[in-house]
């Protein structure tokens, strides 16, 4: 271990699975992760069997803003790649490659957020509310779900960025930061599917 770095290898192992604890904890993560695509998938299958359920309120063609939900989804692919840069600052002992890969990812995932709010309040002043229709329940429930995702990792990740700024990079911290970027990567898969899914196709009709 080199205390400059605080890099840890043992073979050709990686720093984050340098440690049994490590290995595990990723391991244990993976397990989770398929348990949260079982649930995604639920979720998006009751917005395909209801989202023409209108019950003569607004339709998709009528209220999605493409525009907007792009400049969104911009940020938040873009938070993937300050991601990665901040994994591998962690996998070569860079604490400030790290931070700062972290902090742009903070940044990018909170630009998406106030996308999402402002996308929320222009349709419930187009008339597209969470009760008026079985297509908005699905709609609002499935988007929102994975908006709620996205804080909760936003919180994950400053959380993170608080923890590597105070002590070094050893194995541990650098398992916990691998399991956050795996989370982070997941949430921005599920947008791309959900963009797709429910914006793109919804236009389209």
């Amino acid at each position: 271990m080199s205390s400059s770095t605080g890099q840890v290898q043992q073979g050709s192992q990686t720093l984050e699975a340098s440690t049994e604890h490590g290995r595990l904890r990723i391991l244990g993560f993976w397990i989770f992760l398929a348990g949260e695509c079982a649930l995604f998938a639920s979720l998006i299958g009751s917005y395909l069997a209801l989202h023409g359920q209108t019950a003569g309120g607004p339709t998709a063609q009528q209220v999605f803003n493409l525009p907007m939900t792009g400049a969104a989804t911009v940020a938040l692919l873009s938070s993937s790649f300050t991601c990665v840069l901040a994994i591998v600052g962690m996998q070569r002992g860079s604490r400030g490659a790290v931070t700062g890969g972290l902090i742009a990812t903070i940044l990018l995932g909170l630009c998406f957020m106030g996308f999402q709010v402002f996308e929320f309040v222009h349709y419930y002043k187009e008339g597209f509310t969470f009760t008026n229709s079985a297509f908005g329940s699905s709609f609002y429930t499935l988007v929102g779900f994975h908006g709620g995702h996205v804080t909760f990792g936003i919180i994950w990740l400053v959380a993170l960025l608080l923890t590597t700024m105070r002590r070094e990079l050893d194995g541990d911290l650098a398992s916990r930061l691998y399991v956050g970027g795996l989370y982070w990567h997941f949430v921005d898969v599920v947008w791309v599917i959900i963009f797709t899914v429910v914006y793109l196709m919804g236009k389209m009709g």
